[in-house]
């Protein structure tokens, strides 16, 4: 199998212009039965209901039945259950959870579609790939503003994109690699399928639901034909001086050498989206003065120190190195900090009942993949003190577990170095 999806993948990397026309069949019983070994169980279950253990019962003909179904074109994927999560402090993210069956369609359709379109994308694009994640995309943005001429930062967000994603358009861009009609029909089914939410059916005509294991990929195909393909061939050739943008899935930034530049940029970036029914976060978007003569630059002007922006989970700022040069650091964001914050406190109250044990380990699970994204350079102070405020939520917690007190603060102390409580400390090293 891996050697079709190698050969496939030279293929596209051979020739850029190729259009793959006949690849459905490769979403077979052993693909499928692969994509099964490396689902994980206990995983929320679509609307069916259906767990990895039930499929596994009569797991050959179970993917018999569904490869039997692909070929005869009369597969269809049930709607997604919709679920919600916390977005931020005053709103929630949709989210929608398919069957497991279409759970294994997904990841299958996936793998084969990466295997072409990894050879397309091009480097600034970092979210949701293989072997890339929001730490590279964070060391890219440091090396650019550093080490290049760049003097302005365009911090630009799409509003709602997942949402609004054009059917019509994706199927284009996807026909330009693709011309298998059983993937076209295939995805469009998918793009179709809905979303239940309380026992009612609501159809979707356009995005792609977050939760799907192909969305993301898709989501890429999207952004790669509307933004990064125009900003390097279209936009990098008009501009005065250098520009370099860095994208993680639907969050950018870019960076310019001049200040008419990035003004018009902004300006063709709005009507860029538009026509692909696609706009830009007013709130979220901003054009800022940054980089090594900021400082220099704001102070002559008398506005104060240099603006700040914010980039996956972090907010960027202008500071200087031991031996005084330029350095571009970073710290968790206010905004995300809040988050983190409370959605850990609201856990820890309904967790504290919970027998002790249980409630240490899932609270040092918390820690530690805080400490893993967050932990980089410049961070330390930041994820000590929500080391601190998350201490104090566990022990103010456990102690109203009844009218009693259960613990003393040296004896709370005393109880998380007994159980070797992780320690906040750095991950990363932007500079490795």
């Amino acid at each position: 199998m891996e050697t079709k999806l190698e050969r496939i993948a030279r293929m596209a990397r051979t020739d850029r212009d190729l259009k793959f026309t006949s690849i459905g069949h490769l979403i077979n019983e052993e693909r499928l039965h692969a994509c099964h070994q490396r689902m994980v169980p206990g995983k929320a279950t679509g609307v069916d209901g259906v767990t990895k253990a039930m499929y596994e019962q009569e797991l050959e003909a179970n993917l018999k039945q569904l490869v039997d179904r692909l070929k005869k074109r009369s597969y269809r994927p049930l709607p997604a259950r919709r679920t919600y999560i916390p977005k931020d402090e005053k709103s929630t993210r949709p989210l929608g959870i398919p069957t497991y069956e279409d759970k294994l369609v997904q990841m299958a359709l996936k793998q084969l579609l990466e295997a072409i379109y990894e050879q397309d994308f091009l480097e600034h694009s970092y979210g949701f790939r293989p072997k890339r994640n929001m730490h590279h995309a964070l060391k890219r943005v440091t090396q650019i503003v550093e080490k290049e001429r760049m003097a302005y930062v365009v911090d630009a967000d799409i509003k709602g994109f997942f949402n609004h994603v054009d059917h019509d358009w994706l199927m284009k861009f996807l026909a330009k690699r693709i011309g298998d009609p059983n993937i076209h029909r295939l995805v469009k089914r998918m793009l179709i399928a809905g979303i239940q939410e309380d026992g009612k059916f609501e159809p979707t005509e356009e995005g792609t639901p977050q939760g799907s294991a192909v969305s993301p990929l898709l989501a890429n195909v999207y952004l790669h034909y509307v933004l990064d393909l125009w900003f390097e061939e279209a936009v990098k050739k008009q501009l005065k001086g250098r520009a370099e943008m860095v994208r993680f899935a639907d969050d950018f930034v870019c960076m310019f050498q001049y200040q008419e530049d990035a003004e018009r940029f902004y300006y063709a970036l709005r009507k860029r989206l538009e026509k692909f029914n696609l706009n830009v976060a007013e709130e979220k978007t901003k054009i800022i003065r940054f980089g090594r003569y900021a400082a220099e630059a704001r102070k002559k002007a008398g506005l104060g120190k240099p603006e700040t922006f914010d980039f996956l989970g972090f907010t960027h700022y202008c500071g200087k190195s031991r031996t005084g040069n330029f350095r571009v650091k970073r710290k968790t964001s206010r905004k995300k900090f809040r988050q983190k914050i409370k959605a850990f406190d609201a856990w820890m109250k309904q967790a504290r009942h919970q027998k002790l044990a249980k409630t240490l380990a899932i609270a040092q699970a918390k820690l530690v993949g805080h400490y893993q994204y967050y932990g980089v350079t410049d961070n330390y102070e930041r994820i000590k003190a929500y080391t601190y405020i998350t201490q104090k939520s566990m022990w103010k917690w456990l102690n109203r577990r009844s009218q009693r007190n259960s613990y003393t603060k040296e004896e709370f102390y005393a109880l998380l170095k007994r159980c070797e409580f992780p320690r906040p400390r750095i991950h990363v090293n932007i500079y490795d």
